[in-house]
């Protein structure tokens, strides 16, 4: 039988601008090599304070919005107690309070089980940290059930 258990860290470079990244085909290219043909979860994690991930659709302007949107609920100005680092630094360290810093996924038969046009991102409004790393850990058994 085969593992039950298979993890993998990946490094994302992030840059100086908040941004928001797309990590499907990485969870793709990690369960072809780890979980061919079975099923079970896949759970992506970032351990850091200040990114989440998030299931959305990208590339029609959800990913802008959803920066927008996270702009106007968490202003990046002098409101925030947590002061270290750039001017508004604080809001990032209240971001993985509305944007988990993990979600875990069904994996079919090798697959995600994804929505048509579900993909699942980093979101990191940290400016001050230029590199991410996210991990992708499965836990399955054998194929579809």
């Amino acid at each position: 039988m085969p593992d039950t258990f298979a993890t993998h860290v990946l490094d994302v470079a992030t840059g100086t601008r908040e941004t928001v990244v797309d990590l499907t085909d990485d969870c793709a290219a990690f369960l072809t090599a780890v979980a061919p043909g079975r099923s079970g979860l896949l759970n992506v994690f970032v351990p850091h304070a200040t990114a989440g991930v998030a299931v959305l659709e990208t590339g029609s302007g959800s990913d802008d919005d959803l920066l927008a949107a996270l702009h106007q609920l968490l202003p990046s100005d002098d409101r925030w107690q947590h002061r270290h680092g750039t001017p508004g630094h604080g809001r990032d360290h209240v971001l993985p309070a509305l944007v988990a810093p993990h979600a875990t996924l069904p994996v079919v038969s090798g697959r995600l089980a994804l929505g048509t046009w579900q993909s699942v991102c980093l979101v990191d409004t940290n400016i001050d940290n230029v590199n991410r790393q996210v991990r992708l850990s499965f836990l399955g058994g054998g194929g579809e059930a």
